[in-house]
């Protein structure tokens, strides 16, 4: 049986596997077909890529920045150079914007490389056994002595609420949700930007992924990001009716870059529900050594990926000021 199950793949469930690993014997369980949570990569035959979660890394933390620039040495990571537009002017950003050489999950392959992982697997329960935990995916149950659960909220909240104390059920939380859409252009034009930032009342963030310089082609390939109140309005409602929203988006998307809508085509539009949470709830993880579960993820602290790394990071400390009996050591 093994020591410790993460449920998830991004970037808090991958920082919080491989400093496990060092001590522990690790599985990752992930809901969909690759690594990634909300850092995931999408392709487009066997080269183009979009990122379609997470637009790039720009460091506060110290030593957050200290393990980015690493892998930048190492070629993992790279600079994301051209023109950022912000046309907010509220962006108090570093100016460096960091992406993955190949796609922004990058960073989460790095970290869970030795790991086993299990794709494909929607977590439906979880069930303490007294010695171990019972984890029922798809068509398979797991165990293991330990579990992290790295969902946002209310995700981790559902399923194991029975199991939690009351403080942390108190927690006020509340996520964002954000809409994004992936386009392809037929035009010979290449356009001289890298991303837009802007208040728009459909549109907040825009992405060339080719300015990304990761792949070769004849086509522009665009990530469209939508506002916080657009995405909120629509988040429960967009899978009903696809098509009717992704040509508002591909409207509005054309009247900011002057673009002509009959060279556009959609290649996805996707829906992340607890995309972000703003505000910091006090607390940087949650570890029940007595039922040894932990749950770690960037909303504890803040939107930026940072919070993420960070969290897990509290969390690893905690575990490892815990006694644990019958783990195997690695």
């Amino acid at each position: 049986m093994i020591d410790f199950c993460v449920l998830g793949s991004g970037l808090s469930g991958s920082t919080i596997a491989n400093l496990l690993s060092k001590r522990y014997s690790i599985k990752i369980l992930e809901k969909a077909k690759g690594i990634g949570g909300r850092s995931s990569t999408s392709k487009m035959g066997n080269t183009v890529r979009f990122d379609h979660g997470l637009q790039y890394y720009s460091p506060k933390d110290l030593e957050f920045k200290k393990f980015v620039n690493r892998l930048i040495k190492k070629k993992i990571l790279k600079i994301w150079n051209g023109d950022h537009l912000d046309f907010t002017f509220k962006n108090k950003e570093s100016s460096s914007k960091i992406i993955g050489a190949k796609g922004n999950n990058d960073l989460n392959k790095f970290l869970l490389k030795k790991i086993k992982k299990n794709f494909n697997q929607q977590i439906t329960n979880v069930r303490f056994n007294k010695t171990h935990w019972d984890i029922y995916g798809k068509n398979k149950k797991f165990k293991a002595k330990s579990i992290i659960i790295t969902f946002p909220f209310q995700q981790t909240k559902k399923l194991v609420k029975k199991y939690l104390n009351k403080n942390f059920l108190k927690l006020k939380v509340k996520m964002t949700p954000n809409i994004t859409l992936l386009l392809k252009q037929k035009s010979k034009l290449k356009i001289p930007i890298s991303s837009v930032r802007l208040n728009n009342r459909i549109i907040s963030w825009i992405s060339n992924e080719n300015s990304k310089k990761r792949f070769l082609s004849k086509e522009n390939h665009w990530t469209v990001q939508t506002s916080e109140n657009y995405s909120t309005k629509i988040i429960n409602v967009y899978k009903n009716k696809k098509t009717f929203y992704s040509k508002q988006i591909i409207r509005e998307f054309c009247k900011i870059l002057n673009l002509d809508i009959r060279s556009l085509k959609v290649i996805k539009i996707h829906g992340w529900k607890y995309s972000w949470n703003k505000i910091d709830t006090g607390k940087t993880c949650y570890w029940d050594k007595k039922l040894r579960i932990g749950i770690c993820g960037d909303w504890f602290i803040g939107p930026k990926a940072d919070a993420a790394w960070m969290s897990a990071n509290s969390l690893y400390q905690k575990i490892k000021k815990t006694r644990l009996k019958n783990f195997k050591r690695v």
